[in-house]
C-alpha cells in the first residue's frame, strides 16, 4: 500500500499538523474504517477521506490535528486499525471452532 503525500497539503503555518496522504489502490473499505479509528483521537481536529475519481485507483486521506503530528496520527490509526482485524479474526476463529 505506497502512501505519498500531498505538495502543499497544509492549511495552518505547523505544516505537521494539517496532511493529505495519498493512498494508491485502496478505496471505501480502508478509508472509511481508518477513518472511523482516527477520528476518535482527542487531538483530531479533521479526519475525512476522498475518492477523487472512479477511474483514479487513489484515496486522499485528510488529517488535521490541534496538537501533534497527522503523520503521527496516521501511523497510530494503521496500527489500530490492524489490532482490531487481528481480534476480529481471533474472536471468529473460536466460535468456528466451537461451533463444530
Amino acid at each position: 500500500m505506497p502512501i505519498s503525500q500531498l505538495a502543499g497539503s497544509d492549511v495552518s503555518s505547523d505544516t505537521a499538523r494539517s496532511k493529505t496522504f495519498v493512498f494508491n489502490n485502496e478505496g471505501h473499505t480502508l478509508g472509511n474504517a481508518l477513518r472511523s479509528i482516527i477520528s476518535t483521537y482527542p487531538d483530531v481536529q479533521l479526519c475525512c477521506y476522498t475518492l477523487p475519481h472512479p477511474a483514479e485507483a487513489t484515496m486522499n486521506f485528510r488529517i488535521q490535528m490541534t496538537k501533534g503530528k497527522a503523520v503521527d496520527a496516521l501511523k497510530r490509526g494503521l496500527e489500530d486499525l490492524a489490532k482490531l482485524c487481528d481480534v476480529t479474526l481471533e474472536k471468529f476463529d473460536e466460535e468456528l471452532r466451537s461451533s463444530k
